[in-house]
């Protein structure tokens, strides 16, 4: 098989893989969008959502419109996504995902900087600003301050906060057979780096943003807790 059939069969197989995957998504999950504040748009964006879960950029990924789906990488920690052939195999090819180096070593990329390359080329990314799942049971971990850095550096970009809810409860820790609960993945309205504004104040901002589309039995939950 010359190399020019294999890349079309590659790229036949991530069609496919990419579908099916949207497909077990949305029949597990029954997972659907709320857009509040914003729609769809074909405009780059950089998604920031709440992370506890290595299926949540899946869930996020998969409620995008088709269009919008192409044009949309995820940011991929390569040292889970690249452990096998299997899951090379979805990362690159399915989800032409941008992988980043998360074991702080020094011959690695700057996170940041790939992140903000990529922007720069035209790329929309989805994020976890968090920087690591949350697999405990605070609401929403302290945000790094990668996203601050994004938004000074690529101001053209829009913004979008993200909550994704009950992925937690589908997948808990050590489970490997789903639970089939109805997942939702809420976009609220893009924000905005304001002129001279400090990093603290706009994570701040950035975070009460993500937290304020929480379904309000999530909140009186968090109250009640």
């Amino acid at each position: 098989m010359n190399a020019s059939v294999q890349r079309e069969s590659r790229k036949f197989a991530a069609i496919v893989t990419a579908w099916l995957i949207v497909g077990i998504a949305k029949l597990l999950t029954g997972v659907r969008a709320i857009w509040s504040g914003t729609t769809p748009k074909a405009e780059q964006t950089l998604y920031f959502a709440n992370h506890t879960s290595h299926g949540d950029f899946v869930l996020l990924w998969a409620t995008l419109p088709p269009d919008l789906r192409a044009i949309t990488r995820p940011v991929a920690g390569q040292d889970y996504w690249l452990a096998s052939n299997g899951r090379r195999f979805v990362g690159e090819q399915v989800f032409n995902a941008l992988m980043i180096k998360r074991d702080g070593s020094a011959d690695g990329s700057n996170p940041v900087q790939q992140m903000a390359d990529a922007l720069q080329a035209g790329d929309s990314l989805i994020m976890f600003p968090e920087g690591t799942r949350n697999m405990g049971d605070e609401v929403l971990l302290p945000l790094k301050s990668g996203l601050y850095h994004l938004a000074r550096a690529c101001p053209n970009v829009r913004l979008v906060p993200v909550w994704i809810e009950n992925l937690k409860r589908v997948l808990p820790k050590g489970t490997l057979v789903p639970i089939p609960l109805a997942c939702t993945v809420r976009y609220g309205a893009p924000i905005v780096l304001a002129e001279g504004e400090d990093k603290n104040s706009f994570i701040a901002r950035a975070r009460a943003a993500m937290l304020d589309l929480r379904p309000e039995y999530d909140r009186e939950e968090a109250t009640a807790a």
